[in-house]
């Protein structure tokens, strides 16, 4: 397994002027060798290991179950502008009252306008960790210590990144996260209770279903097929999942779909299925932290003078989810670079309704230009020139 992993991390392709169609995934993929029972387990990543974790089917579970645990019902939690909207979803059906606070076009909450909106009715502070980079969480904690308030670290996503050496969830009363953005496993989130002295413990999760976790672990597999296999793997791709969805328009099965924006009360106590902990238990975080942080280098390299980043420097422990490329006509972009077989994400297009859009006019243009590019573990150094060079003609 070992050696396996390594091959993933270093192993050469052709040269992208070689290739005649290259399948590009924005997510990391199934590798058949991490279900093999010859597997080699290794000490499971932070938070899986960590006392005090649950283990959800969504990390919007973990908010929701988060919030009843704090006793946050009708009270207001401070959550930045900038937000998926699931989460807020979340936080109300929970009874929270959300109250929105600033984030500048760098991605930065802003701390005086967190400050000037603590209040009576303030229960606790929400941060978000953007695309794996931290938020200046010694100075929230500083802000809500002194209002008497506890911290709930959205970490959704940043697993496996940290602030030099302390892991990202580990200093917030609590911690939120989410697998399946950065590890190749069907579902998974978890709630990780950081506080001490509350004064009862999240519900034991219910198994997740099996059809669902079995239809994601298959389309994450016939993905890889398509990412090593070129053309042909996208064949068998286009032919599994036509399979798919004519079996299950036959049989009426409707899995638990993950990635999506709606907040499902009824799906609020599925728990992480037992074949996610197993793959995210085969992974080898060291080595995945390090491809993506090169391939974010390796990005940033040769986009950074084309287009400003947002981030400009990747910190010691930021373990990137994402490269967050500024572009006008994001929606134009996209197609393009699907054209080429690269497939990008419209990163968080729309917030809640609750938050007035006309408010933060940096969040807007934030939702507006922001396109995720992938640099995930499964990418070579070849695939992060090849996706550079199709940015580049997409931009013109």
């Amino acid at each position: 397994m070992a050696a396996m992993t390594r091959a993933i991390a270093v192993r050469s392709w052709p040269a992208p002027d070689e290739r005649r169609r290259r399948f590009i995934p924005a997510l990391p993929t199934l590798w058949p060798g991490l279900l093999s029972p010859l597997a080699a387990e290794r000490p499971p990543p932070f938070p899986l290991g960590a006392p005090g974790t649950t283990r959800f089917y969504f990390a919007r579970n973990a908010v929701f179950h988060g919030v009843r645990l704090l006793g946050l019902a009708g009270r207001e939690v401070l959550v930045p502008a900038y937000h998926h909207g699931v989460e807020i979803a979340a936080l109300v059906a929970a009874g929270a009252v959300p109250r929105f606070v600033r984030v500048d076009a760098r991605m930065r909450l802003d701390l005086e306008d967190l400050v000037a909106k603590i209040g009576p009715r303030t229960g606790a502070v929400y941060v978000i960790h953007y695309a794996g980079f931290p938020q200046p969480m010694d100075d929230v904690r500083a802000v809500a210590t002194r209002a008497g308030l506890p911290v709930i670290e959205d970490c959704a996503l940043a697993l496996l990144s940290a602030e030099g050496t302390r892991p990202l969830g580990s200093t917030g009363d609590l911690g939120i996260f989410c697998f399946y953005k950065a590890l190749p496993v069907p579902n998974g989130g978890a709630l990780v209770v950081n506080a001490t002295g509350l004064a009862s413990a999240p519900p034991r999760p219910v198994a997740a279903p099996l059809v669902s976790t079995l239809s994601h672990a298959a389309g994450a597999l016939v993905a890889n097929a398509a990412f090593r296999l070129g053309e042909a793997g996208e064949a068998i791709r286009a032919v599994v999942r036509g399979t798919y969805r004519a079996l299950r328009g036959a049989s009426g099965l409707k899995p638990v779909s993950t990635g999506t924006s709606t907040f499902d009360p009824g799906a609020v106590h599925l728990g992480m299925s037992g074949l996610s902990e197993a793959i995210a238990r085969r992974v080898d975080a060291a080595a995945i932290v390090a491809a993506r942080r090169r391939n974010y280098f390796l990005l940033l390299g040769r986009l950074r003078d084309r287009v400003p980043p947002l981030f400009a420097e990747v910190p010691a422990g930021v373990s990137p989810l994402f490269y967050p490329l500024l572009c006008d006509d994001k929606a134009a972009v996209k197609a393009r670079l699907a054209a080429r077989g690269i497939e990008t994400v419209d990163f968080w297009r729309n917030g809640h309704p609750l938050c007035a859009a006309d408010a933060f006019p940096e969040v807007a243009a934030l939702r507006r230009r922001v396109l995720e590019l992938p640099v995930h573990q499964d990418l070579s150094p070849e695939d992060m020139a090849f996706i550079a060079r199709c940015v580049k003609e997409a931009l013109t």
